[in-house]
């Protein structure tokens, strides 16, 4: 039987501060160009991952952990504010894993740490998402230190920080993957 491997993209750093540093090397499995698919739907495949995102990034505004489960897997096409219209019923969408929500991380952009639809330059407004905020985003994934903790990613630098879940922070709707 062979191996399966799940590869590991680039992180998106190009300065180089040493010869043996990220910026240098360049490991990783480098993204498709163009990264993203809008599907005009209210929907962007990342076609590094498969996964599918909510357009918006901000269709909740800073909620609970608990209250951002339940929007996430109660979100379908038509809810006012969310720009879906994809057919998507309760139930398909989801609180990404901390893992997903830091595959759209770009360690070479800061303010947000993303990138563009090609994934060759820094996000900006609609490209291919749209409300990014440089803040944190919760993901379903709760944090080592204590169950009343979960992962989030600062998507202004990308940074991940385990915060009581009783805080309201952003939350970005995720659905498919393995």
């Amino acid at each position: 039987m062979r191996e399966q491997y799940a590869p590991v993209p680039k992180t998106g750093q190009t300065a180089t501060y040493d010869t043996r540093d990220d910026g240098t090397l360049q490991k990783g499995v480098a993204s498709p160009t163009p990264r993203f698919t809008d599907h005009g739907n209210g929907t962007v495949t990342d076609k590094l991952t498969g996964l599918i995102w909510m357009k918006n990034a901000n269709a909740f505004s800073m909620i609970t952990w608990a209250d951002a489960l339940t929007a996430a897997n109660g979100l379908k096409s038509g809810d006012a504010g969310t720009g879906l219209t994809d057919g998507s019923k309760a139930g398909d969408w989801r609180l990404p894993n901390l893992r997903e929500l830091q595959s759209l991380v770009d360690y070479g952009r800061f303010d947000p740490a993303l990138p563009n639809t090609l994934g060759t330059g820094k996000w900006a407004e609609g490209d291919p998402f749209q409300n990014v905020q440089s803040s944190f985003y919760w993901s379903s994934t709760t944090d080592a230190s204590g169950t009343s903790y979960a992962c989030l990613v600062d998507f202004n630098d990308g940074h991940v920080y385990g915060y009581i879940k009783s805080n309201g922070y952003y939350v970005w709707c995720v659905r498919g993957g393995p």
